[in-house]
């Protein structure tokens, strides 16, 4: 294992939380850094340097460095824990799917109606949440009988879509219609080395 592993982090971004949780259920030895997202470090020279974006996470593995939270899963799961990301053609494109939906309905839905809430994000709130209902149905419904996301163990999929659809809550959003849903969150939280992200008391939490 790489000693050298640096995630640069914020402890209330789902993104950020994507690769620091998938780095401790695989056991992958990093350190993290957390960036002051309100005191503007994102966008200053260091930090741009890394990743002009101006965003968290960004993942260093030596001279490597990796911003977008899927990228990172993918990187880390096929370098230090390929179980994680399987090779099968079928499955590994079924996990790219739910990479890809990360990356649309689940940020325009529960993480864009957290935003509005929790950081007051100018976002439209019932479109937001609207969307957060629509990804949840779909799936609520492709756990039916299922544990996990792709085939018959966890993946870098779960890690994906776990940390914004657990704090659907904090902007708005409930989970009680959706009990595949809740089923799925409590089987990642039960994997070996399940970190959570801090609560914040906003929305249906407040």
């Amino acid at each position: 294992m790489s000693n050298t592993i640096t995630i640069h982090s914020f402890p209330l971004s789902g993104h950020a939380q994507r690769a620091e949780l998938f780095a401790n259920i695989a056991s992958i030895d990093h350190n993290v850094i957390n960036v002051d997202l309100a005191g503007g470090e994102h966008k200053e020279a260091p930090f741009l340097a890394l990743n002009p974006a101006g965003q968290v996470p960004v993942l260093e593995d030596g001279d490597v460095v990796i911003s977008d939270s899927n990228a990172i899963l993918v990187y880390l799961a096929r370098k230090y824990a390929p179980k994680y990301l399987p090779t099968d053609p079928v499955l590994e494109a079924q996990v790219q799917q739910f990479l890809s939906l990360a990356a649309g309905e689940i940020a325009f839905g529960p993480c864009n109606a957290r935003l509005i809430t929790v950081f007051n994000a100018p976002l439209d709130a019932d479109f937001a949440i609207a969307t957060a209902h629509k990804v949840l149905a779909k799936l609520n419904a492709h756990l039916e009988g299922r544990e996990f996301l792709v085939g018959d163990s966890p993946s870098i999929a779960d890690i994906a879509i776990y940390t914004y659809t657990a704090h659907a809550p904090e902007g708005n959003v409930s989970l009680d219609a959706y009990p595949n849903v809740r089923r799925f969150l409590a089987n990642v939280e039960g994997l070996e080395g399940f970190t959570p992200m801090p609560t914040t008391k906003a929305g249906l939490l407040a």
